[in-house]
């Protein structure tokens, strides 16, 4: 499976590589910084999953999300945010993303998650003729 981390923290964005690091069937395909970095990501290496701090998109996170999951509804996007007020929440969930995770005490969850989300991926591989 492959996943693609966007965040504007490196630090960050290494700490969540090393959290798959050791699971088989896991290719970190990327990381990006920005919103031209991460949208050039998406559309030339067609990653499984995308791992976004909707912070990276300035000012247009929402509507960016949108267009993201229309553009490839198969791709799981996890938002990992700072963001965490039930309405923004709300609004992440409508515009297609897949999990929402609080960036300050949730980023651990993401192992467990990609690992089921890798389960799911095989399963759609066993089942396409």
């Amino acid at each position: 499976m492959k996943v693609l981390v966007a965040d504007g923290s490196a630090m960050l964005r290494e700490r969540i590589i090393g959290l798959f690091s050791e699971l088989s069937g896991i290719e970190v395909i990327g990381q990006t910084q920005d919103w031209p970095e991460t949208f050039h990501a998406i559309f030339t290496c067609k990653p499984d999953v995308l791992i976004l701090d909707i912070q990276v998109i300035r000012g247009r996170g929402i509507e960016a999300l949108k267009n993201i999951k229309q553009e490839d509804s198969s791709m799981a996007v996890i938002v990992l945010t700072d963001f965490t007020t039930p309405p923004y929440y709300r609004r992440c969930l409508e515009a297609g993303a897949d999990f929402y995770l609080d960036k300050s005490t949730e980023v651990g969850k993401l192992r467990e998650i990609i690992q089921g989300l890798d389960q799911r991926f095989d399963m759609k591989r066993e089942s396409t003729p």
